[in-house]
């Protein structure tokens, strides 16, 4: 019998889709749901936990009461010990950190938990660097190490560990930003110490890159091969990142670093907008609609990392051969043959999307890149 600990920060990544670049805080909380936003951590960790349902005669789960795991384990059929609960209806930082070193204290061999930096760190504050903990990604800023790529491949983690397969104990950093510097357009990111996190292949991510890209001439030739190909009735949405900001700035355009934009006819329709205003907006384009993204420095993800805003129902309504990646060769070098990744939030989205895509790497110039929703893992490439 394995006893695993779980907790869920059921109010991570709801400021993602209203594009408030966090969920630190009842006030964002607050924010995040007046715009429409809804709760997705229970369900991104329901996809990770979905890989264990054949061993669960094997496993005694031990969690907190309601959306901090016991509504979601006893859903799925999981026995689950329930061992305190939040103090208030709505659960906070404090509830976190209480929930880990209670957990830690009962036994379990592994703490499992879905939510985003902050709760990465209310974890590392509760039970420090000496415990296997393994992170299911459902917050807006994932700068940290100890996540799975995305919550299918956490899943795969768990099957692995389970089946008696050779898994990796690694310590893996934690990191967090300022979240008001985050939304003032400035990337401050903290190193606040470390989580031992097994690992399989490469199911786990990688540490964000902080920083804008120094290539400067690189990206601008990018910017230039794009916006030579703009077309005139076509809504572009342009996403976050200093590549994709590259493409405002050859526009001559006010947009945003880390937000959403939306552009047409060189002209900005609306800068740092919500899920809810890409959807509006949409409904009203009659033309054709495309979407600019870049990876991630480091972990590669082009959807789900940062770009909630960017939903999966944007995300069908455009399609993907609408979908511009945009990436220095450099940044995507340092992938070192990782697939770019899928993690929109709907698995069957990035399953479908898995394969190959265009990426423009320079003017008039372009490669093709795996693409993958980490179900598989690590793909590699052949050497040119």
């Amino acid at each position: 019998m394995k006893k695993i600990g779980l907790i869920i920060n059921p109010w991570a990544g709801v400021g993602g889709p209203a594009g408030l670049k966090g969920s630190d805080g009842s006030h964002t909380v607050e924010q995040a749901l007046a715009r429409g936003a809804t709760q997705r951590a229970g369900a991104r960790m329901k996809t990770a936990l979905e890989s264990l349902l054949p061993f669960s005669a094997d496993i005694q789960f031990v969690s907190f009461a309601g959306e901090m795991g016991q509504a979601l384990l006893e859903s799925m059929g999981f026995r689950v010990e329930v061992i305190g609960r939040s103090a208030a209806e709505t659960s906070c930082a404090e509830d976190t950190e209480k929930a880990a070193r209670v957990i830690r204290d009962h036994g379990v061999d592994l703490l499992l938990f879905a939510g985003g930096d902050g709760t990465a760190r209310n974890i590392y504050n509760a039970i420090g660097d000496d415990f296997p903990v393994l992170g299911i990604p459902a917050g807006v800023k994932m700068h940290s190490g100890c996540y799975a790529i995305t919550p299918a491949a956490g899943g795969e983690v768990l099957r692995r560990l389970m089946s008696g397969e050779l898994v990796d104990l690694r310590s893996q950093e934690v990191r967090d930003i300022d979240e008001q510097a985050f939304r003032a357009g400035k990337v401050r990111t903290r190193f606040y110490g470390e989580l031992l996190v097994p690992e399989a292949g490469q199911f786990v991510q990688a540490v964000k890159n902080a920083g804008r890209e120094v290539e400067a001439l690189a990206v601008a030739d990018i910017a230039a091969e794009i916006v030579e190909n703009m077309e005139e009735d076509t809504l572009y949405i342009v996403g976050p990142g200093s590549t994709t900001f590259a493409v405002m700035e050859e526009l001559g355009l006010d947009g945003t670093l880390l937000g959403v934009d939306l552009v047409r006819g060189g002209e900005l329709l609306a800068a740092d907008v919500s899920a809810a205003e890409i959807v509006a907006q949409l409904s009203e384009q009659v033309g054709p609609v495309k979407i600019i993204v870049t990876g991630i420095g480091g972990q590669g993800h082009v959807l789900g990392r940062g770009n909630q805003q960017i939903s999966p129902e944007v995300l069908r309504t455009v399609g993907r051969d609408n979908i511009i990646v945009v990436a220095t060769k450099t940044k995507v070098s340092e992938l070192q043959g990782r697939p770019l990744l899928l993690d929109s939030g709907d698995a069957q989205l990035d399953e479908d999307w898995s394969g190959f895509i265009p990426v423009i790497t320079g003017y008039r110039d372009s490669i093709l890149y795996p693409v993958s929703d980490g179900r598989t893992g690590y793909v590699q490439v052949p050497e040119a």
